[in-house]
């Protein structure tokens, strides 16, 4: 009892970093490849870590302080249009109200709102308190992210200065609770952990700067912004769907340009992102995991409605585990059947013939 009590401690002083330890684990299993290669190249073990220290702040922490900085200013710039077009408050645009169902609702509140005393701002004031604090939670969440982010950074250095000595203890640990099976499933959970970063993670990271290229290419604003909007709507997988949003709008901002040309190759650029991910995730998946892609697909999508962003690597992982386990058992011999009660089993008998 007492050691449960010091582990439920234990646990609740660490559960303010639980989403950075884990997510710091999940880095230095997908990058302790590349550490292993920078230690043959005769890298001391202190110099390694820095090495991929400074590297992830390059490929994960400045992306997301740079794309933080550039959201806020547009949604900065957005709320200032928004104040402005409310105080003109224009009739409603014709494409508007020309929507089928919803576009003669939408056209008869917004006369109304037009002609009430204090105009559109008077009648939406109501809802300015509930934007105004969903703003303040989504500024909240973005610095909270990039916080965690840098916690992450430093959980993952950790791991790979002294990793090989916590796989030992961690194997060790496991390998007394199961056997070799409970040692098995430690380079199991590693290389699912590895084999969705490689393909999700990888994949999501391609198509959002492959997108992002093609969005500067044709000239479109905010290509930057679009292209971390693409990895988040990838890395969820449920939402990678939506990406044909991205690139669509993109094509009819170019039309209302006048760009027909840029806009259809937005559209032929958009296409080709939004179907690569059927050849380059399963290749990807294959460097780090040895399991049917649909129990991964399923992995994936599980975890992350179970678990949300993590849950794109515990699904997967928990699936392989059990994945190997279940193979180890198969693969075990069976027991004989037990013998009946009264019944001796059969035992060979050697005999000796002496010669007469």
């Amino acid at each position: 009892m007492l050691f449960l009590g010091l582990l439920v401690a234990v646990l609740a002083v660490l559960r303010p970093f639980a989403t950075a330890i884990l997510f710091g684990m999940i880095l230095a299993i997908a990058a302790w490849p590349l550490r292993d290669f920078l230690l043959r190249r005769h890298l001391s073990r202190g110099v390694a870590p820095i090495l991929l220290l400074f590297l992830a702040l390059a490929v994960v922490a400045l992306p997301i302080i740079a794309v933080g900085s550039e959201l806020t200013e547009r949604l900065v710039q957005a709320t200032q249009r928004l104040q402005a077009y409310l105080t003109t408050a224009p009739p409603l645009p014709r494409r508007l109200a020309g929507l089928p169902i919803v576009g003669t609702r939408l056209d008869t509140f917004w006369e109304e709102a037009r002609q009430a005393e204090g105009g559109v701002r008077t009648v939406l004031e109501p809802y300015a308190a509930t934007v105004q604090h969903g703003l303040v939670e989504a500024a909240q969440a973005l610095a909270q992210s990039v916080l965690q982010t840098l916690l992450s950074l430093v959980v993952a250095a950790m791991f790979w200065v002294s990793g090989d000595a916590q796989a030992r203890v961690l194997s060790d640990i496991l390998q007394r609770l199961g056997g070799e099976a409970g040692a098995a499933t430690l380079q199991v959970a590693a290389g699912a952990v590895r084999g969705v970063a490689y393909g999700v993670v990888g994949t999501a990271a391609i198509q959002a700067a492959v997108l992002a290229i093609g969005l500067i290419i044709a000239g479109v604003p905010g290509a930057a912004l679009l292209g971390f909007t693409t990895l988040l709507l990838a890395l969820t997988q449920i939402g990678a769907p939506l990406i044909v949003l991205i690139w669509g709008g993109a094509a009819v901002w170019l039309f209302g340009q006048g760009s027909q040309g840029w806009g259809i190759f937005i559209i032929a650029w958009g296409l080709f992102v939004s179907t690569i991910d059927n050849f380059i995730k399963p290749w990807l998946i294959g460097f780090g995991l040895a399991m049917p892609l649909g129990l991964i697909i399923l992995g994936v999508f599980g975890g992350f409605i179970a678990f949300g962003f993590l849950g794109l690597f515990i699904g997967p992982m928990l699936i392989a585990v059990a994945f190997r386990l279940l193979n180890m058992w198969l693969a075990s011999p069976a027991r004989s059947a037990t013998p009946k009660l009264g019944v001796e089993p059969a035992r060979a008998v050697s005999a000796k013939v002496e010669p007469l």
